[in-house]
């Protein structure tokens, strides 16, 4: 038995657990936001709106979580950190400009170059398994190149936030790493061929850097010289998904203003259209991603449009019946990825005297969202990856909307099979110090490379079909919900035809 920690560095905060090396019981935990940086209002101090920071604010926030003895008697640390961060540094190992973040959109311009300049979007998918977008690396690289040429021409080495701490709480040895995770996020990485594209970094910046070496599942970045392991880290998405006991046949979908549904298979995913983005997981396996850019932000829309909060929409939309009474609500917002329609809106349809009623509006933005997602994860199951269902597995519903009523019932029925809201936890850090305790357990001999260490799974609610509003009747509800999605289909593809066909 001993004591493991995991870290991670979240856009607004650091949170730290220590856990039990065998169960994987919390013991501990630590959390504090980052500092503001001078000039920064208070208000905005970690909030999503930073879009660049000093990574230095990341150490500050640790040393905060980490007080009062929380990492005391802790064996190994595993990191997890913000997605698609980049770190440039000089020669000397000295940041060159502050961290650009994840959610900066300025490079936006500069992923459709890059699209253009390798001759299309089926050429990087091939190519790395993803399509350049505002948030990877490699098109960060691109608008440095165009906007602050001096920075990058400074530029001799590039690392991502979690590549970042782990180097940092290392003692900035020559040697960088990452992981599998980490890397298959930055656009210059394959998982299909686990190797770099050095001439995609050229392309993107004009000249070679060094890049971080790529570390095995349970294999260490190191030894501090106290003695205290560090595990490779990587990506929030590999943790929490490590952290739940994702398996094959189980998918996520996670509800934030947008929307990600993402599984675990066996082999790499290369999808010409670019909808697909092909991750690695933190187990050695792959981590295909669906995304849509329409999830919550629905709810919260519709909710200030009918004067309420998003427990008051859920509690309308419950009093309405399934189909809303022919209302049907294409949640198209901001755009849409997933179809691809960038440039589209949303579209109320279905509107008559009957139907003109919030409870009705309600629920139909509750469909829309839930069937927004359906779409995305029928993307998944068309190429083969095993993604929830009746027969093949679970759906883990993440996110504070997956605790409303209505998500719950209407979920089980549109999604099609059992779905999972595991209670609230810090999962991006317990899935860092399972990593932990991982690498851990191999450098002591008491676990195998190939298999991690099988910790007790998340506590939570779990919702059948039959067990919603058609409660007993468990193919009456997978009718209805099939309903609905044709009901939705239907508009969509008289509003938006072939969107799913399109190349």
């Amino acid at each position: 038995m001993g004591i493991v920690a995991g870290l991670d560095s979240s856009y607004g905060y650091t949170r730290i657990v220590v856990c039990d090396t065998d169960t994987g019981a919390v013991l501990r935990q630590g959390c504090a936001p980052h500092p503001p940086e001078p000039g920064q209002a208070e208000d905005e101090a970690g909030g999503a709106k930073r879009t660049e920071i000093d990574p230095q604010m990341w150490l500050m926030s640790l040393g905060e979580a980490a007080a009062g003895g929380v990492l005391e008697g802790v064996q190994a640390i595993g990191v997890s950190a913000q997605q698609h961060g980049l770190v440039p540094l000089d020669a000397e190992g000295s940041l060159v400009r502050p961290a650009l973040l994840g959610n900066d959109k300025r490079a936006q311009s500069a992923a459709a170059d890059l699209i253009d300049a390798l001759g299309g979007r089926p050429a990087w998918a091939e190519a790395v398994g993803s399509v350049p977008t505002a948030a990877q690396p490699v098109a960060k690289l691109r608008w440095m190149a165009r906007n602050e040429p001096e920075a990058a021409q400074r530029t001799a080495a590039v690392l991502q936030p979690h590549d970042w701490l782990v180097w940092q709480l290392l003692g900035r040895p020559p040697r960088q790493t990452t992981d599998r995770g980490g890397a298959s996020g930055t656009g210059y990485w394959s998982a299909a061929t686990g190797a770099y594209r050095p001439d995609l970094v050229e392309l993107a910046l004009g000249r070679p850097v060094a890049l971080p070496d790529v570390l095995g599942p349970s294999e260490p970045a190191g030894t501090t010289p106290e003695g205290l392991l560090i595990s490779a880290g990587t990506g929030e998405t590999m943790a929490a998904s490590f952290a739940l006991g994702v398996g094959l046949g189980d998918v996520v979908v996670s509800l934030g203003a947008s929307g990600s549904i993402f599984a675990v298979h066996h082999e790499p995913l290369a999808d010409s259209t670019g909808t697909i983005t092909s991750f690695a997981d933190a187990t050695g396996m792959h981590l295909p991603v669906v995304h849509t850019l329409n999830a919550v932000r629905v709810l919260r829309g519709t909710a200030e449009l009918l004067g309420t909060d998003l427990d008051g929409l859920s509690a309308l939309a419950l009093k309405s019946t399934p189909g809303s009474h022919g209302l049907v609500l294409l949640p198209y917002l901001e755009g849409e990825r997933t179809p691809y329609l960038p440039h589209t809106a949303g579209t109320l349809a279905g509107l008559r005297r009957e139907s003109m009623k919030p409870e009705h509006l309600a629920r139909a933005a509750f469909e829309g969202m839930l069937c927004g997602l359906a779409d995305a994860l029928d993307v998944l199951r068309g190429r083969g990856v095993q993604a929830g269902g009746e027969a093949t597995g679970r759906v883990f519903l993440l996110g504070g909307a997956a605790e409303l009523p209505a998500v719950q019932a209407l979920a089980p029925a549109i999604l099609g099979g059992q779905v999972i809201v595991p209670q609230a936890a810090d999962y991006a850090a317990i899935g860092a110090a399972r990593q932990a305790a991982w690498a851990l357990g191999v450098a002591q001999g008491t676990l195998s490379p190939q298999q991690p260490p099988l910790w007790q799974g998340p506590s939570a609610q779990v919702f059948d079909p039959g067990t919603g509003e058609t409660a007993g009747e468990p193919g009456a509800d997978l009718a209805v919900g099939h309903a609905v999605r044709q009901q939705f289909a239907a508009v969509r593809e008289e509003t938006h035809p072939g969107a799913f066909t399109r190349g």
